[in-house]
């Protein structure tokens, strides 16, 4: 597999989650989006709206081809997969994209059987970590008001600056931390 133009080998890593199931770690690639397709047709239709605040009978494939291009720098998204039936099951997604002003928007998916195992949490920070070494420290989330372990995450990934409630959805812009001076490196530690 050749890697795409700017593809960050050094965010790969592999890593222990609390029950002791190894996980990898990358950025996502082109060739993934079959696999956001086929994920998305096994979330449950709670995760699936806590998500995306919508429930689509699937994901169109252009779009799919469209969360899986990446520059890797303005738009990044990492996944957590890990071999299943001889084949790299994709467990869940975090990304930010670029928004109208300097806080890009962040997202996090994980898929129902590996909710609550720490797998949410190792994902997030390595994103956190990849904006950073980025030069990217304020980023922004659209969280429904009732998705508290996403809302919790946050409050633990950084400092919330601004807090907005339209409806059920809260607006969070929050500092994740000091920019990093150089790329992290690849690490294992547990989740």
């Amino acid at each position: 597999m050749t890697d795409p133009p700017g593809y960050p080998r050094e965010l790969e890593r592999d890593l222990a989650l609390r029950d002791g199931t190894r996980v990898r770690i990358r950025p996502i690639r082109p060739e993934d989006a079959p696999r956001l397709v086929a994920a998305y047709d096994r979330l449950s239709a709670h995760s699936a709206y806590q998500r995306f605040f919508a429930v689509m009978r699937r994901i169109p494939p252009d779009w799919a081809r469209f969360l899986a291009t990446v520059d890797y720098r303005e738009r990044l998204a990492l996944i957590a997969e890990r071999p299943a039936d001889g084949e790299m099951e994709l467990l869940g997604v975090a990304r930010y994209e670029p928004t109208q002003d300097d806080a890009p928007e962040v997202a996090l998916v994980i898929l129902d059987a590996w909710q609550n195992r720490g797998l949410g949490t190792a994902l997030f920070d390595a994103l956190l970590e990849a904006a950073r070494a980025r030069g990217i420290g304020r980023l922004r989330a659209w969280v429904l008001a009732d998705n508290a372990r996403m809302l919790d995450l946050i409050r633990r990934s950084g400092e919330i600056e601004q807090r907005r409630r339209d409806g059920p959805v809260f607006e969070l812009v929050f500092a994740s931390g000091p920019a990093l001076t150089a790329p992290p490196g690849p690490t294992s530690r547990p989740a």
